[in-house]
């Protein structure tokens, strides 16, 4: 004899949206100037070659989740929320320097949001689109009411000043969004992909593993900073991230004339450039250039860019932004969200 049984499923709300946005920008300003105390290089060259003129070092007190404690708190506060009415955190970063717990965890506990669903997300720079990818899905379909997503990075930790290619390019600091129910379309869907032949271009010296048997053996240890080998992640960037970026706003049902505002993130203000021409954006859409005052800030940068865009004015609350993320991995993810 056999017997059946039904499963009642969770239905959510249809649709979901960005309700607020939050920031931590570390207080210390670095310039190109004292860059090149570790480096041979000068303001000039890191200012064409990549449109940074300064970036923001976290002290060496603070951590990746007290930065992402301080947006989150802002974005909980400015959605007119309470930590308990919080049922997901999502942490994207590389840069939580334990394996674990996972920094969402420690996070959730430190905003009194327990017992929250707490996990990070491992997607380098597009970390942050692939949490908010998920953060919509478990709303739409009724898993949580209110998720909050963080995108939080002290690469600093993980900088070796004196690697040429990596040492002005890197920075701290944490941006935070909270996504929740929304009577119509908030957040469109997520163009993403990865293509993990070419893992090597983005990565950490050596593995922990590497690490552990150079101590064993009693070579010279040698810290897991980040490297990258700048060229070809150039040219992925530059000619494979436009096309993602466009199917993200067909996806949307929209055309670039739409748009308010787009929002990649903050690699290389050349790459910007590139995107921007590639997509035929009006001259009218505003572009997000955080980078020249931030630096790469992994996963933090599209939420930061985002929060500084709403700040200045530069885009409309209810207007279209075009999102993408795209890094090591090699990972990508895009979407088309309406500003909160």
């Amino acid at each position: 004899m056999s017997s059946t049984s039904s499963l009642v499923s969770s239905t959510g709300p249809g649709h979901a949206r960005i309700l607020s946005v939050g920031a931590f920008r570390p207080q210390r300003v670095v310039t190109n100037e004292e860059i090149c105390t570790f480096i041979e290089s000068t303001d000039e060259w890191i200012r064409q070659r990549t449109g940074i003129e300064e970036r923001r070092w976290a002290d060496a007190e603070t951590t990746v989740v007290d930065m992402a404690q301080a947006a989150a708190t802002e974005a909980i506060e400015k959605a007119g929320l309470t930590p308990t009415e919080i049922d997901a955190v999502i942490v994207a970063t590389v840069s939580h320097p334990y394996q674990t717990p996972a920094a969402a965890a420690i996070l959730t506990h430190r905003l009194g949001a327990t017992p929250a669903a707490a996990w990070d997300v491992s997607a380098g720079c597009a970390g942050f689109c692939h949490a908010l990818a998920q953060a919509s899905d478990l709303v739409r379909g009724g898993t949580a009411r209110h998720v909050l997503v963080v995108g939080a990075e002290k690469l600093t930790d993980f900088t070796d000043l004196t690697d040429r290619s990596t040492a002005f390019l890197f920075a701290d600091g944490a941006g935070a969004v909270v996504v929740g129910p929304s009577d119509t379309p908030g957040i469109g869907p997520t163009v993403w992909g990865s293509d993990g032949g070419q893992w090597e271009t983005i990565k950490n010296k050596r593995s922990w593993i590497e690490v552990r048997a150079a101590e064993a053996a009693g070579e010279e240890m040698v810290w897991p900073a980040l490297e990258q080998e700048g060229r070809q992640v150039f040219r992925w960037a530059v000619w494979q991230m436009a096309p993602v970026a466009q199917k993200a706003i067909d996806a949307a049902g929209i055309s670039v004339d739409d748009l308010s505002a787009f929002i990649p993130h903050q690699a290389n203000m050349r790459i910007i450039d590139a995107m921007v021409k590639q997509l035929g954006l009006p001259a009218t859409v505003p572009v997000a250039r955080d980078i020249a005052q931030m630096g790469n800030t992994s996963a933090a940068s599209v939420p930061l860019a985002l929060h500084r865009m709403l700040a200045d004015g530069q885009a409309p609350s209810g207007g279209l932004a075009l999102l993408i993320g795209y890094g090591a991995g090699l990972s990508y993810a895009s979407q088309v969200v309406v500003l909160p």
